[in-house]
């Protein structure tokens, strides 16, 4: 153990003399491996921070909930020429599958419209997520309200003027206020803030965060605009019971919709029915791609990283081959030379290593900043981003060592001369 300690702490030594001593060259073979692993773990803590704000954004929704719509969210092998001939769901068959639908525990009919702006009094909030839709919503997403309440089921069935508001939005418009029971305009309407939701950050994967959701009855824009316009995409969202199969339910769904629509049996679903739990799956793959393609570029940096360290140790041994004669004069053995190059070629690689990481440290909390979405450099990556340098020095550092060791101690002392 104290030949190994002693080792270490000469080749720590050694490494550190090529860092002062050779400042531009060693700086410029390091990059590669400072490029390298900065790429790699750079891609990874990213693709790790989109999966945990995924998750977390995704953590109070049932992924065996279901939308119900005209339209496929993703890939789909109906063609796309039929798939705009379907006809779009309806308020009345909302109703209708509320009824008839037994493993459903909650339904809730939402359109998906255009952005719209809030008002009160001298102060305008823009670009707003407007969602109107039924009472349901608050128990299949679970939202969390911070002030005040949701809606209820007699609000939502007459479409009264109330709204639940995001975090952001009070903010804009009343500051430090209370929002609650205040005023504020939409659609050119007055509505009544009942409730406003806890703070939730900016959402994943583009999707619309609810700090600037505002929220309101569906019946209040169907009363005003009714069920037949461009700028409104209805979809049914379907939660089943705890304990249900995704895919029963969704059966059940169809067939019940398909009765309902006079569909006979050999005909093709004229609608589209999505799992969340197909959309996450869809999410992963796609993670996984960003990784591997992170990996791939990031490989050709380590490579020529590892050349940059191979370089640096063949030069030291060069510079050094007087000292390794003595050395090996002096009794020192093949093993002892060996060890001493191996362990001053990680000790380089590992500097390297720990620039990328200390860069991606920074930019990562540059970004959490400026970006209110959390990057997050995991004790795991840290841990790879160093495992993989050591692995990238070990390997360069293998046939600079083994030529040092065998060289013949006479000869080495003799060139030096």
């Amino acid at each position: 153990m104290v030949f190994y300690l002693r080792l270490l702490k000469e080749s720590l030594a050694f490494a550190l003399n090529a860092l002062t001593n050779n400042k531009l060259r060693t700086i410029l073979s390091l990059l590669g491996v400072t490029i390298g692993i900065f790429s790699i773990i750079a891609v990874l803590a990213a693709v790790d921070s989109l999966d945990r704000k995924i998750k977390a954004d995704m953590s109070d929704i049932d992924i065996n909930t279901m939308y119900l719509k005209h339209f496929s969210f993703g890939p789909s092998t109906v063609p796309r020429w039929k798939r705009e001939q379907f006809p779009k769901v309806t308020y009345e068959e909302y109703q209708y599958l509320k009824g008839a639908v037994s493993s459903a525990e909650f339904m809730a009919f939402q359109f998906f419209t255009k952005n719209e702006t809030a008002k009160y009094e001298d102060k305008t909030v823009t670009n707003l997520n407007a969602v109107p839709i039924s009472y349901e919503f608050a128990d299949i997403q679970r939202l969390k309200i911070e002030h005040g309440r949701f809606y209820n089921e007699s609000e939502s069935n007459s479409g009264t003027a109330v709204v639940v508001i995001g975090h952001e939005v009070a903010k804009s418009l009343f500051g430090d206020l209370p929002a609650i029971d205040k005023n504020i305009r939409l659609y050119g309407q007055r509505f009544t803030v009942i409730g406003v939701l806890e703070k939730q950050g900016s959402s994943s994967m583009g999707m619309p965060s609810n700090d600037m959701s505002v929220i309101f009855p569906v019946n209040f824009i169907r009363r005003m605009y009714g069920d037949n316009n461009d700028f409104m995409t209805p979809v049914i969202s379907i939660k089943p019971y705890e304990g249900e199969n995704a895919e029963d339910v969704k059966a059940e769904v169809t067939q019940k919709l398909r009765n309902y629509r006079g569909l006979r049996a050999g005909e093709d679903d004229n609608f589209m029915i999505d799992i969340l739990a197909g959309f996450t799956q869809m999410i992963d793959q796609f993670l996984g791609v960003l990784n591997l393609v992170g990996w791939l570029i990031s490989g050709f940096s380590l490579l020529v990283g590892g050349f940059g360290i191979a370089n640096i140790m063949f030069v030291s041994v060069k510079e050094r081959t007087t000292l390794i004669g003595i050395q090996k004069a002096l009794g020192a053995k093949r093993k002892f030379i060996l060890f001493q190059f191996l362990f001053e070629a990680i000790i380089l690689s590992v500097i390297g290593g720990g620039v990328g990481l200390l860069l991606v440290w920074g930019i990562a909390a540059l970004l959490t900043t400026a970006l209110d979405f959390p990057f997050v450099l995991g004790f795991s990556n840290i841990m790879l981003g160093t495992s993989l340098a050591a692995f990238i020095g070990l390997v360069s550092g293998i046939l600079p060592a083994i030529s040092a060791a065998r060289l013949d101690p006479v000869e080495a002392i003799r060139s030096g001369m």
